[in-house]
């Protein structure tokens, strides 16, 4: 990425508009893509966009956490063997924890989650389960022995990574669940403070979460009663669009059926479109062992098809492949059907969907329209699905699903954060294109050997270049210089000068 201007002459005067592009290679083209539109960067501009930043995140850059004691140390070192030790990302958790700050979620965890006799408090794993999902979702194993290991996380929240484990994780969702209301209930208020947003009704939209794994044990993964064929009638609410008002036979709730036109068109031209994908590269498989010249290793074949059906998840079920032994020079040959079940269930579910409400005094008309109205709530799913990776569900207990959810969602309070920031400092609303800009901002121990044959260790944060600076000039983000060493090695700082 970097910057390329505009100059434009208008009224007498020269304005030069900046714009962050990267390059996109297209075919054999390559092109160039604005990510985004900085304006002029002018100084009333730079002055709106801190002080935006300093009412969002206060002024993290200045905490003792980014004093290491050593701006006033003079000693001499050896240039030969200076290096670099202990590289991490620090950008992208740098901003996720400001976020996570800036929301007030630090303080009100801290409140709600109190320090016992645990070693570890619960506050900071409710840190690193919420930043994790907002910077790289995944699960708790991956966060634990790969992820939080490879960021500046350990640094900015004094946690070490032994202290980051898979079980430690799974209880911080125990206790976070507990307090599903009143962190709710903070960020209705938060967000109004912060961005001026008004809200009577909170939609969780889960209609498209699958669960792996068999999950006989939690209630949530059964499949509920069908949507269609009940004896109520349907009412057209939109053109293409039916909906019907019920009672869910379990919980009581209100529930409202809805039926489109145009959606069942998509869903089917979807089904179509991954099941032309898969049945085109089965052909191309089973051409290719018909042309062996030699026995072939089956379970390399079965990688190959599950490949196949894991790039085309949408129709993967529609098929039941299997190889069967044949006398043919590679020993196999490959045997396709397709499963009726898949068609007959996608014939009765494309273009329907369900909506669940605590609301029992409204029509369905009043119910469908207060949640087609919001616009915002589809995208913001899709950001979940496919931004947070809400879906698929791995974990097997009800309240472990709940708490899963519940940090999907923190985790988006503070995508939405991020993409309003963002918006009101002229940088578009891509919160992943910021994120990954500033994930490549790392910090590194910079390693000096003293002429009196010690070392003296900085932990430092990578100068930002021009693409990076121009970003969080526009977001009003001062990044620190450095970072506190944790106590033993300022203590051997300090001797050694």
């Amino acid at each position: 990425m970097y910057l390329r201007h505009t100059t434009l002459r208008k009224d007498g005067k020269v304005h030069r508009y900046w714009r962050l592009v990267r390059s996109v290679r297209i075919g054999r083209r390559v092109i160039q893509q604005t990510v985004a539109h900085l304006g002029e960067l002018d100084q009333h501009g730079r002055l709106e966009a801190r002080a935006l930043a300093r009412h969002l995140i206060g002024v993290p850059e200045e905490s003792q956490l980014f004093d290491d004691g050593s701006r006033d140390v003079t000693v001499p070192v050896r240039l030969k063997g200076i290096h670099i030790e202990r590289s991490r990302q620090f950008g992208d958790v740098y901003l996720a924890l400001a976020l996570w700050r800036g929301m007030g979620l630090e303080d009100l965890c801290e409140r709600l989650l109190p320090a016992g006799k645990e070693r570890i408090g619960w506050a900071k794993m409710a840190a690193v389960l919420v930043a994790a999902r907002f910077c790289e979702p995944s699960s708790e194993l991956h966060i634990a022995e790969d992820w939080y290991r490879r960021t500046a996380l350990s640094d900015l929240l004094q946690l070490d990574d032994e202290e980051v484990n898979k079980d430690r994780l799974y209880r911080g969702l125990d206790h976070l669940l507990a307090h599903k209301a009143d962190l709710e209930a903070h960020l209705s208020e938060r967000c109004g403070e912060l961005f001026a947003i008004q809200n009577e009704v909170l939609l969780y939209d889960v209609t498209s979460t699958y669960f792996e794994g068999q999950a006989e044990a939690n209630p949530q993964a059964k499949r509920g009663y069908s949507r269609d064929h009940r004896p109520d009638g349907w009412r057209t609410v939109h053109e293409g669009v039916e909906v019907k008002l019920t009672r869910h036979p379990e919980t009581d709730e209100t529930v409202i059926v809805c039926r489109s036109a145009d959606r069942r068109s998509k869903e089917r031209a979807m089904h179509e479109k991954f099941s032309g994908r898969i049945e085109a590269a089965l052909e191309r498989l089973s051409a290719r062992l018909a042309r062996s010249k030699k026995r072939l290793d089956p379970a390399q074949v079965n990688r190959q098809i599950g490949r196949i059906l894991q790039q085309n998840q949408r129709a993967a079920a529609r098929f039941e492949v299997e190889l069967k032994p044949d006398s043919c020079p590679a020993g196999f040959r490959l045997h396709v059907a397709c499963n009726a079940s898949f068609d007959d269930w996608a014939a009765l579910s494309e273009g329907a969907y369900l909506l669940r409400s605590n609301i029992t005094d409204w029509s369905e008309q009043h119910l469908w329209k207060a949640y087609i109205q919001l616009t915002q709530v589809e995208a913001a799913f899709r950001i979940q699905k496919d931004q947070l990776n809400v879906r698929p569900i791995w974990h097997q207990r009800e309240d472990r699903v709940q708490a899963h959810i519940l940090v999907c969602f923190l985790a988006f309070v503070l995508w939405k954060s991020l993409e309003m920031w963002q918006q009101r400092a002229g940088l578009g609303n891509s919160p992943r294109t910021i994120l990954e800009e500033l994930a490549r901002i790392q910090s590194h121990d910079v390693v000096l050997p003293t002429t009196t044959h010690r070392q003296i260790r900085l932990r430092c944060v990578t100068q930002p270049d021009a693409a990076q600076a121009a970003l969080l000039e526009r977001l009003g983000i001062v990044l620190p210089k450095r970072m506190r060493l944790p106590e033993q090695e300022l203590t051997a700082l300090t001797a050694s000068a």
